[in-house]
């Protein structure tokens, strides 16, 4: 699997995962402000974006997809982030190829398993048919029936793309995504620790990551530090991405000053 990604600055390679129904367009802004002190790649995972779609749809072959892509791009190790649905991509392959993670930071996701709650979601998406309609504006009626909130409407709609014959079709698969969502609620396990430093990103108003959650989380990853990021929902690095950068900026470089 060929992921679509994009590369912004130098220096020690930090790949960025989106969550469900986003793509590596959420991250163009925190991959700028990042690119100061590494080099960041943003990732469409498989079914999402720009990148390739498969019918398999779980965490061990979203890991594997971003073990390919640094083998291409000849990275033996990297810092890997990722929010939601790319936190827990993270997670799997920090857990499977420790070797291969320097860092691990996980947003506002807990390894455990979550009850559904995209349902009406799903129902608005599936309700709109993109090559029948003629505008982003005509979309977003058609999505404000059943979803009333202005920002996710617009997160959503970043997915519509143009065919060449001028209509709209979705970029992500959103059969394989519904058929396959029971797997990407499923919880994170492993037998093995992962060893390496670890950030975990929460926000103050998600419910996301509970305090009863952590126990969970430091089973699986000892050396986890958890940060609050006050007055955020779940989209913690849009709502707050100054205080987003410069926690996720002095975890990075922590201890890699005092070696140079």
């Amino acid at each position: 699997m060929k992921l679509n990604f994009k590369v912004f600055g130098a220096g020690r390679p930090l790949i960025i995962l989106h969550g469900l129904f986003g793509s590596l367009d959420n991250w163009q802004s925190i991959a700028r402000e990042l690119a100061r002190d590494f080099k960041v790649y943003i990732v469409d995972q498989r079914n999402h974006g720009r990148s390739p779609h498969a019918e398999e749809m779980n965490f061990e072959v979203m890991a594997a997809d971003l073990r390919e892509l640094m083998d291409d791009e000849g990275l033996d190790s990297a810092h890997v982030l990722g929010h939601s649905m790319g936190g827990k991509t993270a997670m799997h392959f920090a857990l499977s190829y420790p070797e291969r993670t320097d860092k691990l930071i996980v947003v506002d996701i807990a390894p455990k398993k979550y009850l559904p709650g995209h349902e009406l979601i799903f129902k608005a998406l599936f309700a709109l048919n993109p090559s029948e309609i003629s505008s982003r504006h005509e979309a977003d009626l058609a999505l404000s029936k059943i979803i009333d909130n202005e920002n996710i409407r617009l997160f959503l709609l970043k997915n519509l793309q143009r065919t060449p014959d001028g209509h709209f079709q979705w970029k992500m698969n959103l059969p394989v995504l519904y058929k396959n969502y029971p797997r990407i609620l499923e919880e994170v396990r492993s037998l093995y620790p992962f060893e390496h430093p670890a950030l975990f990103i929460r926000s103050e108003h998600s419910g996301y990551i509970l305090d009863e959650d952590i126990p969970k989380i430091k089973a699986l990853f000892p050396k986890a530090r958890i940060v609050t990021i006050k007055n955020t929902g779940h989209w913690v690095h849009a709502e707050a991405p100054r205080e987003f950068t410069s926690v996720v900026r002095h975890f990075l470089l922590q201890g890699e000053r005092e070696d140079t």
